[in-house]
């Protein structure tokens, strides 16, 4: 029995490493001088810098234009107007977050704007023309904002500027556009057990075929958007699950600011309308929010009304709902009449009528929803991370920009001023870009395929649940500790999935959102005050000095 016994283990080694060369065989070891993980706003714009001079590849986990930036309806912040500041526009971001925002990081990027929509009409974006505006552009205003400034195309700005810039990307010579590629983990020399921390490439799943390649670049780039969809309504699309804040986190980077979610004021409430948002410029031009028997609210709530900051209107919202017991809210725009309407906000007008509600005569059944991660990953001027050879730009990246809530408009416009700051920074310091480590095939030759899913979708809708019920737009200590102990549990649940069956894309996405509503929840436990997005019953009044909230993981190399 011992003989056999051996014999049994030894055929299962042999089984195994055949498993495991063969696997081999099938991946791919792909190499580009910069990887570019998401193919929104801000990984496009990258994208198309350096594609001029260097090999690059932008990778998507679903197709090219499936993310945030192409839902994006309002435009973006700009001071183009001559009646408008500079400052202007650094006061009303630093105001609007709460006194939180970094001055040099806000400076920095309200200075850049115009060369940002320079560059993107030299793209041939089609902004709204006005010709009787000295920019030459219709300029809006939005809530938080003292001056028109908002340059878009029509209410469609976000997928006016993607579109343009694929369009542009698929023209470049040395620029490979992938899609239904998720990527799993980072690969850094900290992992092989090398001395220092350089990324060096990432580990990627094709959908397409279910193999793991390997990904190899000396610079890589995480552009993969926020985690919004970690709460159970949200005006995001499934994919913002936080994939590069939680693969940034495993590889040994800091966050900052990550309990500062913002709630969007106004998203449409129909059981066959999901994700629809109702574009901040409704209320810019004139918008008013009411009750159900019409009765107007934001004046009990901020002198600015309708105009008020993000965070405030979603508080105000939520508390007329818990109030009154009701479902929704209503936004009324019918008074400005149909022709403008219909020509101001063409794409809103068709999705509501398509419900069967008629915007130039009925107001709109509004609701907040998540909407915007603020915090993230902890980035310099450059884009650079904690990690050498890594990146981060968007909405997955902490600039120091939005402070406690994020303005109006401002989120397109961060990501091509440090869309292009990071190219910049990659392009002069390319000398010392240099790759030649062995890297390891992505083994698979331990895992099963799963024959029970289900745990999957069913972890999936518990985590958003709780999240949404102790964890949204109003918290408690009592409530974050309940939240805590839930994700404890079912973090160590998908752990267990993650080590013993084979990937997915969904098992993917729920590991990286788990992980994210951990240090969502840990985050807003630091907070000791209410500031902006982050409201506590349990401290409503603000501090006198405002901080921000570093998390640091254990893996953190600090030389």
């Amino acid at each position: 029995m011992p003989q056999l016994a051996f014999n049994i283990a030894n055929l299962q080694a042999i089984i195994r490493h055949l498993a495991y060369t063969l696997i081999s065989l099938m991946q791919h070891d792909i190499q580009y001088d910069v990887l570019i993980i998401g193919s929104g706003a801000a990984g496009l714009s990258l994208g198309l810098q350096l594609s001029t001079t260097r090999k690059v590849a932008i990778i998507s986990k679903d197709e090219l234009d499936a993310g945030a930036s192409a839902k994006a309806q309002g435009g973006i912040a700009a001071v183009l107007d001559k009646q408008d500041r500079i400052d202007n526009h650094i006061q009303d971001t630093l105001i609007a977050g709460a006194n939180l925002g970094d001055p040099e990081a806000i400076q920095f990027t309200v200075e850049q704007a115009k060369a940002s929509i320079d560059w993107l009409i030299e793209q041939r974006v089609p902004f709204t023309e006005d010709q009787d505006d000295a920019s030459g552009y219709h300029l809006t205003q939005e809530g938080g904002h003292s001056h028109r400034r908002i340059i878009h195309a029509a209410d469609w700005t976000g997928l006016a500027v993607t579109s343009t810039l694929i369009e542009r990307a698929t023209e470049a010579e040395n620029l490979d556009l992938l899609s239904h590629q998720v990527a799993i983990d980072l690969i850094t020399r900290a992992k092989l057990g090398l001395p220092g921390n350089r990324c060096l490439g990432a580990y990627v799943l094709d959908q397409k075929t279910g193999h793991v390649n390997t990904f190899k670049a000396p610079c890589v780039i995480l552009a993969t958007g926020g985690a919004s969809k970690v709460y159970l309504y949200t005006s995001n699309l499934d994919g913002s699950s936080g994939d590069g804040i939680a693969m940034a986190w495993r590889a040994g980077c800091r966050l900052a600011n990550m309990e500062f979610n913002q709630f969007h004021p106004t998203c449409l409430y129909h059981s066959q309308a999901k994700s629809f948002l109702i574009s901040e410029a409704i209320r810019g031009e004139g918008g008013k929010l009411v009750l159900a028997d019409g009765e107007p609210f934001m004046h009990r709530f901020d002198d600015r009304l309708e105009l008020a900051p993000r965070d405030i209107v979603a508080r105000a919202i939520d508390h007329e709902m818990k109030r009154l017991g009701d479902d929704c809210v209503y936004l009324d725009i019918s008074h400005r009449g149909r022709d403008f309407v219909q020509s101001h906000f063409p794409n809103i007008y068709q999705r509501c009528m398509d419900l069967g509600i008629d915007i130039a005569k009925d107001p709109i059944p509004v609701v907040p929803a998540a909407h915007y991660t603020c915090g993230g990953i902890i980035t310099n001027q450059d884009g650079m991370t904690d990690i050498d050879g890594l990146y981060a730009v968007g909405e997955t990246a902490f600039t120091g920009l939005h402070g406690a809530n994020r303005l109006a408009s401002n989120s397109l416009l961060e990501c091509f001023v440090y869309g292009h700051a990071a190219a910049r920074h990659i392009e002069t310091n390319w000398s010392q870009a240099t790759l030649d480590e062995l890297i390891p095939a992505w083994d698979e030759s331990q895992v099963k395929d799963s024959d029970e899913d289900v745990i999957i979708s069913h972890n999936w809708d518990e985590l958003r649940r709780f999240m949404w019920d102790y964890v949204g737009i109003v918290r408690t200590d009592k409530r974050l500790t309940r939240a805590q102990h839930r994700v404890e549990m079912l973090l160590s649940e998908i752990d267990e999935f993650y080590s013993n069956y084979r990937i997915s894309g969904d098992l993917i996405e729920l590991r990286n959102l788990a992980l994210v509503a951990s240090i969502i929840i840990h985050s807003a436990q630091q907070r000791k005050e209410s500031r902006g997005l982050h409201f506590t019953l349990d401290y409503p009044n603000s501090l006198p000095v405002a901080r921000n909230t570093i998390l640091t993981p254990t893996n953190f190399d600090w030389q």
